[in-house]
């Protein structure tokens, strides 16, 4: 059970263990005259192997208020998006499977290449990006959720504390983040945010001159990388997404700087949250949490840089030293909290992950100042539609079409 406490700048909405998930479902049944929902799956091919997307499936089979369901289908063959169409057909709900490696979908992503308007990296980014569009091609919600397809322990509450912030008619929440602890199996998860991100945005605060909202803005979530968001349908076509492991931090400084703060908040969605680990990847840098760490410091520098803040590599040398002195407080803290309610807690492997995200917090600053106007963020999608006026029609004709394609057979 949380606490009620309200800390920074945002909005935080508690689980204080006093309502059960159905009567919660119930009060959303009954925003669905006025506030349509629907939900986004982004999930690679492999995924359907998995207990975990099984599920997933298996649950949502049972909530009644969503609209549409849109799964974004990656790395797939043509048979292999046949069995997709098969393996999510058991879903009551109205849902479409986009088919991104399929040729039509690929054709739409030529045409926008000819205008530099497509994705430039394949990865969730990308497939989010077009199941946005296909949503706002629908246009047959006006609340949209997204979560990934590989969490252990989910549970249809997750889904209705996500949306409730923007479905609720009563409220004026434009955007919802999701946040949760992460033990599972008797030990503490989530090295990126613990021992990465908040360590690294008080070090920022601490170097970069002047007061920074943006630090303070992003310092107030509790989980700034849980990969679980809603949104009003508004939001859908303005809000530009990285196409990298920067996407949660990305995606919530679009959301700062296109609404006020007062139309967005934090729902802690779940007590107990697991999903698929990835690896530390110390040897190779564009894999595992060694990737991520370099894209998420990258994607601060950039947002920063945006806000006038000059950098140096002095500037990153100094962000090092004082994020490696904030890191190593924050390993003995969670040190404490582990003891304290008995979880197993590896000091070394905490200590190694810290020099590790070091190490790449230069490494990220190198490559920030090597390619200072690299833009990693795909396009809005009003301004897709303003140089190719018919790219929903296209692209909600591209679905259907490859939907009835391989779809007929299917019992």
């Amino acid at each position: 059970m949380a606490d009620f406490y309200q800390n920074g700048s945002i909005a935080t909405l508690h689980n204080l263990g006093q309502r059960s998930t159905e009567d919660l479902e119930n009060e959303l049944h009954s925003f669905k005259a006025s506030r349509s929902m629907g939900l986004v799956l982004p999930s690679l091919y492999s995924e359907l192997q998995t207990p975990a997307l099984e599920d997933i499936v298996q649950k949502l089979k049972y909530v009644n208020y969503l609209e549409q369901i849109i799964v974004g289908l990656d790395r797939a063959d043509a048979n292999e998006y046949r069995h997709a169409l098969e393996y999510f057909k058991r879903l009551p709900q109205d849902h479409r499977v986009l088919w991104n490696d399929g040729p039509r979908l690929r054709e739409i992503d030529a045409l926008l290449e000819s205008q530099n308007l497509a994705p430039k990296e394949p990865g969730k980014g990308r497939n989010v990006w077009f199941c946005f569009g296909y949503a706002l091609a629908c246009n047959r919600v006006k609340a949209v959720a997204l979560h990934d397809c590989d969490i252990k322990t989910y549970d249809r509450s997750m889904l209705a504390r996500l949306l409730y912030p923007v479905a609720n008619p009563n409220f004026n929440y434009e955007f919802a983040k999701g946040f949760y602890s992460r033990v599972a199996d008797n030990k503490m998860n989530g090295r990126v945010c613990r021992l990465l991100v908040t360590p690294l945005i008080r070090s920022l605060k601490k170097v970069c001159k002047g007061h920074d909202d943006l630090l303070d803005y992003l310092d107030s979530f509790r989980y700034p990388l849980a990969g679980e968001f809603a949104m009003t349908a508004q939001v859908l076509n303005d809000i530009r997404i990285p196409s990298d492991w920067g996407l949660e931090i990305g995606v919530l400084s679009e959301m700062k700087r296109n609404y006020n703060e007062n139309h967005i908040c934090q729902v802690d969605i779940a007590d107990v949250y697991d999903h698929k680990h990835q690896i530390l990847s110390t040897e190779d840098k564009e894999k595992g949490l060694s990737k991520m760490s370099i894209d998420i410091a990258k994607s601060l520098y950039r947002k920063l840089a945006i806000e006038g803040q000059v950098f140096t590599p002095e500037h990153f040398r100094t962000i090092k030293a004082t994020y490696y002195r904030i890191a190593l407080d924050m390993v003995k803290r969670y040190g404490a909290d582990a003891a304290l309610n008995g979880l197993e807690y590896d000091n070394h492997a905490e200590g190694l992950s810290v020099e590790l995200f070091a190490e790449n917090i230069i490494d990220a600053g190198q490559t920030f100042m090597d390619n200072p106007m690299d833009t990693p963020f795909m396009p809005s999608w009003n301004r897709v539609i303003s140089a190719f006026p018919d790219i929903l029609k296209r692209l909600k004709l591209a679905v259907e079409e490859d939907n009835k394609e391989f779809a007929a057979g299917i019992s």
